[in-house]
């Protein structure tokens, strides 16, 4: 496979993980779990990927090759919400194991879930790679640790606070001091996640450059910033 044909499929690869992990995280992200003494929405298991996926991506293919994945994601995440409202209209079966009162406990999000996860998800991914960038350019490259762990802390701290603020606070079904046990649980999980998942960054780093061979993967990673500076430049 020549270089254009294997740099596609690293690009397919993170984007099908990213894409499927965020939407697992949106659609459960109506069950609230509690774990020890933290309350927190079941949707932030499959996000550790996303993150993963998010860095790597910001890395290899630039600020653009995130934006795009994000605003495909975030009408792929309507579609899924649409087919799931679809579903539920149409009656079950007598005989059907699953009931339509089960069926709707368990999708039928509130139009406040599902704009709290759209926003979150928007306005996080888009501070994210800002972030990311950012960090980037004033270490001059280095410490690929820094830039993806404190993009992570900037932007998952808008995700927590907008999406139970959005999802659970504003439509009433939680008090504030609620409100804000669960967006902060969330938010330390994600933290936690962030600094835990570090050394398989640096795996799934050098796995691509494995793959792309050293020489590749160090020009994509240098046509990405030059493009970022562009966009800098041109604010965009």
């Amino acid at each position: 496979m020549d270089v254009g044909g294997r740099r596609d499929v690293v690009y397919l690869a993170l984007a099908g993980f990213f894409v499927t992990n965020a939407i697992l995280g949106e659609v459960t992200g109506g069950k609230l779990f509690t774990l020890g003494p933290f309350t927190m929405s079941i949707g932030v298991i499959p996000w550790p990927v996303v993150f993963l996926t998010t860095d790597l991506i910001n890395e290899y293919f630039g600020r653009d090759g995130v934006r795009r994945l994000t605003f495909m994601t975030i009408g792929l995440i309507a579609y899924a919400f649409v087919v799931l409202f679809l579903s539920i209209q149409v009656p079950a079966a007598s005989f059907s194991p699953v009931t339509d009162a089960q069926f709707q406990a368990v999708f039928g999000q509130s139009l406040w879930i599902i704009a709290g996860s759209i926003i979150a998800f928007a306005l996080s991914q888009l501070v994210d790679v800002g972030v990311f960038w950012l960090i980037r350019h004033r270490t001059g490259g280095k410490f690929l640790w820094l830039r993806a762990t404190g993009s992570t802390v900037v932007s998952q701290l808008i995700d927590s606070v907008v999406i139970i603020g959005v999802a659970f606070w504003l439509p009433g079904k939680v008090q504030t001091s609620e409100f804000l046990i669960v967006a902060g649980a969330n938010y330390s999980y994600k933290l936690i996640i962030a600094l835990a998942v570090t050394p398989l960054l640096y795996l799934g780093h050098s796995m691509i450059d494995r793959y792309l061979g050293l020489e590749e993967a160090q020009r994509l990673i240098e046509s990405s910033a030059q493009a970022n500076e562009e966009l800098a430049v041109n604010g965009t």
